[in-house]
């Protein structure tokens, strides 16, 4: 079989043979899970490196590579029948895409590697419209996970005497780790909570009324988020751990 063929057959299965991927992107196992991914695609990503260094028309190379991806989510979300199961497939597919096929031809680091993944997120918005698909590299996901996410509610669990591996605690790393890292603007509002809320929960701890401000936090924001998490409503979560940020920075950061 010739390069293009193999590149051709392989980008129809790089995203599909990807299977439940939620339930590998942890610390303890994303690592290995990313490279046997990568490896497994790179006698894929040979042919198409080979294929793209001697082609006259690159432009086409590269849109039917996207294009072959692309068509094989499509033919795979028509399997679903039911509008939740194609829904929750499509959130599969997009996390696929966002920690593994993505990272993986960037990982690869060709003179093709770049202009295949801007392709291919040109194509994969053009069919899906309503994603929102960006493209990371390995190591920028990666570091996510060394990030905290939980300075507030670890304040608020201490202040009630709750231990770090409480159920709330461990609840909303869950949901920082399954859920908010797979979206596209993920580590953008990990990073943000991250550049604020030390500086939130130490101007709270010096007030005399600490206790209370964190059971009003309690009541407000985090005892609804939990709840959202457990009703599956994981966007109201983040809206609403957005919104308390936003309003405990206004009214906390900047004190002295």
């Amino acid at each position: 079989m010739n390069n293009y063929l193999v590149g051709l057959e392989g980008m129809k299965v790089m995203l599909t043979d990807i299977e439940r991927p939620m339930e590998t992107f942890k610390k303890k196992f994303y690592t290995d899970s990313f490279r046997c991914v990568y490896e497994k695609n790179v006698p894929v990503m040979d042919a198409i490196e080979n294929v793209y260094s001697t082609v006259i028309d690159k432009d086409t190379f590269l849109d039917n590579m996207a294009k072959a991806l692309v068509d094989s989510a499509v033919s795979k979300s028509e399997e679903c029948k039911k509008k939740s199961q194609k829904e929750a497939l499509m959130m599969d597919m997009n996390m696929a895409m966002a920690i593994y096929v993505l990272p993986s031809l960037l990982e690869y680091k060709g003179t093709s590697s770049q202009p295949l993944v801007d392709r291919i997120l040109v194509c994969w918005k053009e069919t899906f419209p309503k994603t929102n698909l960006q493209a990371a590299d390995y190591e920028y996901i990666e570091k996510g996970f060394h990030k905290k996410f939980c300075y507030i509610t670890t304040a608020v669990c201490e202040t009630f005497h709750k231990p770090d591996d409480c159920y709330e605690l461990t609840l909303l790393r869950d949901y920082r780790d399954h859920y908010l890292m797979s979206l596209p603007e993920g580590e953008a509002i990990i990073r943000q909570y991250y550049d604020v809320a030390p500086t939130i929960v130490k101007h709270i701890n010096h007030r005399k009324d600490s206790a209370a401000i964190y059971e009003s936090i309690w009541d407000t924001y985090l005892s609804p988020c939990i709840h959202m998490i457990e009703e599956g409503e994981n966007n109201s979560c983040k809206e609403l751990y957005i919104e308390m940020v936003q309003n405990l920075q206004e009214e906390y950061f900047y004190l002295q």
